[in-house]
C-alpha cells in the first residue's frame, strides 16, 4: 500500500501549525510552568494527537466535498486523478476525524466537547462555509480558535477567567487567511487581501494592548509578532500588486505557516520564551514540507 497519497491529501505543513497552536493553549493555560510530567505529558500528547487528526481529517473532506470542481481546476489532486478511491477517502477522512475526537475525550469531557465542535465547523466549511463570502472566513477562523481552546482545556476552562477571550485573535487572523484565499484560482480580489491586512494589523494591537495592560509580557511578545506580521505584510502586499493565483497563493501559504510564530508570541507573552524559540524551529520544517506538500 502506497501511503504517500495520503500524506498528500492531509497537507502535513497545515498540521503542524495546528500543533502549535495546541501548544500555546497549553502555555495560557499555565501548564507549561508547573508541569507535572506524570500527569500532564500524556494528556498534552493526546491533545496534539487530537488535533492532527481534527485538522487532517477536515483537509481531506475538503478534498472530498470539492472533487468535482477539482476535476476541471485542478485535476492533478489525488482524488480527482485517482491515486485514493473517494471510498477510501471517506474512510481515510471519518478515522482521522472520529480519532482526534475520541483522543480529546481521553483528556476531559470538556477537551471531547470542543473537538467534536471543531470536528462540526470543519464538515460546516467543507460543505457549505467556504461558498459564503462573510460565513466562510468566520467559520474557518472559529475552527483555528476553538483549537487553541482545545489546548486550554487541559485545565478547567472556568479557572482561566477572561483569559480563553484569547482564542478570538486566531479567530480574526484566519479569517483574514481565508479572505485572501478567496483568489487563488481566478485572482481579482486585491479588496479582500486589503480587508485581510487591516484584521492583521487588528490582531497585533490586541497583543500589544494585552502587552500593556501586563497580560501578556510585552518585551518578550514584540519580537515575535514583528515577525508574524512582518512575514504577513509583505506577502500580501505583494498579492495586491501582482493579483496573480501564484502570488495570491504563496500569501496564504505564509499565512497559515506564520500561525507558527502567532502562536509563539502568545507563549512568549505568558513567560516561556524558550518554549517559544523552541516553536519557532518547526518553521523551518513547515517550510519544507511545504516544498512538497500543499499548504492551504
Amino acid at each position: 500500500m502506497n501511503i504517500f497519497p495520503y500524506l498528500v491529501l492531509t497537507r502535513p505543513a497545515n498540521v503542524i501549525t495546528a500543533i502549535s497552536d495546541i501548544i500555546a493553549g497549553l502555555a495560557i493555560a499555565g501548564v507549561l510552568t508547573d508541569m507535572d510530567v506524570g500527569k500532564d505529558l500524556p494528556e498534552m500528547l493526546f491533545l496534539m494527537f487530537s488535533t492532527a487528526g481534527l485538522y487532517a481529517g477536515g483537509i481531506v473532506f475538503n478534498d472530498i466535498f470539492d472533487l468535482e470542481i477539482d476535476r476541471v481546476d485542478r485535476p492533478e489532486r489525488i482524488l480527482p486523478s485517482g491515486k485514493i478511491t473517494l471510498r477510501n477517502a471517506v474512510l481515510f477522512g471519518m478515522v482521522l476525524l472520529l480519532g482526534g475526537v475520541l483522543m480529546a475525550f481521553l483528556v476531559s469531557t470538556s477537551s471531547g466537547l470542543i473537538a467534536l465542535t471543531i470536528a462540526f465547523f470543519a464538515l460546516l466549511y467543507d460543505k457549505y462555509g467556504k461558498h459564503h463570502p462573510l460565513f466562510g472566513p468566520l467559520n474557518m477562523g472559529m475552527c483555528r480558535g476553538l483549537n487553541l481552546l482545545l489546548g486550554m482545556s487541559i485545565v478547567a476552562l472556568t479557572s482561566l477567567s477572561v483569559l480563553w477571550l484569547m482564542s478570538l485573535l486566531p479567530i480574526v487572523f484566519v479569517a483574514a487567511v481565508t479572505l485572501t484565499s478567496r483568489g487563488e484560482v481566478t485572482a481579482r480580489n486585491q479588496q479582500s487581501i486589503r480587508l485581510a491586512l487591516t484584521l492583521d494589523v487588528l490582531v497585533a494591537a490586541t497583543i500589544l494592548v494585552l502587552g500593556f495592560y501586563q497580560i501578556l509580557n510585552l518585551p518578550m511578545v514584540i519580537p515575535f509578532v514583528i515577525l508574524w506580521l512582518g512575514m504577513n505584510l509583505s506577502a500580501k502586499m505583494k498579492a495586491i500588486r501582482q493579483n496573480e493565483p501564484a502570488v495570491i497563493m504563496k500569501a496564504v501559504k505564509i499565512g497559515v505557516i506564520s500561525l507558527i510564530p502567532l502562536n509563539a508570541s502568545y507563549v512568549a507573552g505568558f513567560g516561556h520564551w524558550i518554549f517559544a524559540l523552541a516553536m519557532l524551529m518547526l518553521l523551518p520544517l513547515t517550510l519544507l514540507l511545504s516544498r512538497r506538500f500543499a499548504v492551504t
